[in-house]
């Protein structure tokens, strides 16, 4: 059973910074960039960008957001779901695919069809339905796989 909620962060201004303290923990970009992408999502009338935590008793377990371009050179393959992570300790109990279900869910709710991710992670999202749609080039130049999924 589960005992955590999945949160979308544009209707809870309460974990506004707790959130961006823990992506910023997570993936060491700035967390000024955080509060920023953040805050357009909670002010914002625009379905990107979007940020979802997942929470249990208070505590920040998992999350995930949906931004415009997730560090790539093809700007057209947008919006990019990134940053999912969840704690090691509660991994492999079926939370990222909740978060990956719940972005979907809200992303069609709000009018998008697709979503397009970077991963290197490739069997973890084609399990989900993720399809693999082309080699990127990250910002730093380093290439990687992109994925997809439409509904």
């Amino acid at each position: 059973m589960n005992t955590y909620n999945i949160i979308s962060l544009h209707s809870c201004l309460e974990w506004r910074i707790p959130a961006a303290r823990w992506f910023q923990e997570k993936w060491e970009i700035p967390l000024e960039e955080y509060l920023i992408s953040i805050d357009e999502c909670i002010n914002g009338t625009a379905p990107v960008p979007q940020w979802y935590i997942a929470a249990d008793e208070g505590r920040i377990i998992g999350g995930a957001g949906v931004i415009t371009n997730d560090f790539h050179d093809r700007k057209d393959l947008t919006p990019n779901i990134c940053a999912l992570y969840v704690e090691p300790e509660r991994r492999r109990l079926g939370i990222a695919g909740h978060l990956l279900a719940h972005i979907c869910k809200d992303m069609a709710a709000k009018g998008i069809g697709t979503l397009y991710l970077i991963t290197e992670h490739t069997s973890f999202y084609e399990r989900y339905g993720w399809e693999y749609l082309c080699m990127v080039q990250g910002d730093d130049g380093e290439r990687m796989r992109m994925y997809k999924k439409e509904w």
